[in-house]
């Protein structure tokens, strides 16, 4: 088959669908920004597209985001008019409509069947709004209404795809019903033969300093250090984990950036907003202890997790990161916010601990328990390692299922979708 993959920073959650379809003999095409001239990856045939029009200016603060949306989906049709012009017919498109890309690809394309990433739908219930009150909404009463534009493109694609897939369950259900019966819901996928166990690790802290797995290593890990995964609750309990393990070392990984939420304060950073909060409750001695390593590369990061004694993750309702499951793949015993993306993978006592996400004297409490009980802690790391196999192993159960999904949507009558 001819397939089209459709993604704004490809290869995005398709980095293994992708070349397992090539290697399956089917022609894969993927319409990204993120290369400015063709190329080949993996299999995969690369084709930039631009954005051919800036936003305009005095919009409506609520069609802003929108905007940006409408102007991708025009430039990825345009883009894709020129293939089609070139005789390129897609049996199959699979994309991830999050940035508008793929909302007008159906008036190209009517017989191609199409497959959507539905990553997350905005809801004014059960999820990341209003869930933190250290962050009000200056007009709380308005923005069910906004959320209601930003859905403009997830209700633009109801019309789009043939087929969904959703990574977890929590992600999959804040979506209306009118989508949830087209939806399946599977992982991404950690390849948990290379996110595994490793007592010979050793993570290089910098200026002469480095970590074993027979150190007292407590890790946090997000893209981004941010409040929507619970950096500030992280950094609040800090000085008193500090006190309460005076041999541990305390490793953070994350940009300075903002992937979720709100911008800080113009000229400041997220994270240093919250050293600035705690450091004067802490000697100098013990923050000599804390390390900032920025973004890390990968097989860093995987040293990271096989040294770690602890490691805290924390989330707001929202979608669930790569790294919790990757951390459990890992087998490190695992304190988590008991928020609901948790509850499917973290099970308090068996795989994990979960404790308030407002509460940082209990995520103290959870971690100390943790590195005190050793036996627990391993108990945990195992059973969690154990469900990473079972439940979230790349090669075994997620990609399996992902290419049953493709044969699913290949068999299907294209454009049964109509409003």
């Amino acid at each position: 088959m001819n397939i089209l993959f459709i993604h704004q920073n490809f290869p995005g959650q398709y980095k293994h669908l992708a070349p397992a379809l090539a290697r399956a003999g089917h022609k894969c095409v993927a319409l990204t920004l993120r290369v400015e001239t063709p190329t080949d990856w993996r299999g995969v045939q690369l084709v930039p597209y631009r954005i051919r029009r800036k936003p305009g200016e005095g919009l409506h603060p609520w069609l802003v985001d929108f905007e940006s949306k409408l102007l991708r989906g025009e430039s990825c049709y345009l883009a894709a008019r020129e293939m089609k012009a070139q005789g390129f017919e897609p049996d199959l498109i699979v994309a991830h409509p999050g940035w508008g890309e793929s909302m007008f690809l159906r008036d190209l394309w009517p017989n191609a069947r199409i497959g959507l990433y539905y990553e997350l739908y905005y809801t004014t219930h059960d999820g990341d709004m209003g869930f933190d009150p250290e962050f009000p909404q200056k007009m709380p009463e308005l923005e069910a209404m906004r959320l209601r534009v930003k859905n403009l493109n997830n209700m633009m694609h109801l019309e789009v795809g043939d087929l969904g897939i959703s990574p977890t369950e929590f992600q999959a259900n804040t979506y209306p019903e009118a989508f949830r019966d087209r939806i399946t819901v599977i992982h991404d996928g950690i390849d948990t033969e290379i996110v595994r166990p490793n007592a010979e690790a050793v993570l290089d802290l910098g200026d002469g300093v480095s970590v074993t797995a027979q150190d007292e290593v407590i890790t946090f890990v997000n893209r981004n250090l941010e409040p929507y995964r619970g950096y500030h609750i992280f950094m609040r309990a800090l000085p008193q984990l500090l006190k309460e393990r005076p041999k541990a070392r305390v490793v953070l990984v994350g940009g300075d950036e903002v992937s979720y939420g709100a911008k800080p304060p113009k000229g400041r950073t997220w994270k240093q907003i919250y050293i600035d909060e705690v450091r004067g409750r802490i000697a100098t001695p013990d923050w000599q202890r804390v390390h900032f390593l920025g973004r890390v590369p990968y097989d860093q990061f995987l040293s990271l997790l096989q040294v770690s004694s602890a490691h805290v993750y924390l989330t707001y309702p929202f979608v669930l990161s790569w790294s919790l499951i990757e951390a459990m793949s890992a087998g490190v015993p695992i304190v988590a916010s008991d928020t609901a993306p948790l509850h499917e993978a973290i099970h308090h006592g068996e795989t994990g601990r979960l404790f308030p996400f407002f509460a940082p004297d209990r995520l103290v409490e959870e971690v100390c328990g943790v590195l005190e009980d050793r036996d627990m802690a391993q108990g945990l790391g195992r059973a969690a390692r154990k469900v990473a196999q079972e439940k979230y192993d790349l090669q075994t159960v997620c990609l399996p299922q992902q290419m049953k999904w493709i044969d699913r949507l290949a068999s299907m009558e294209p454009g049964r979708i109509t409003m």
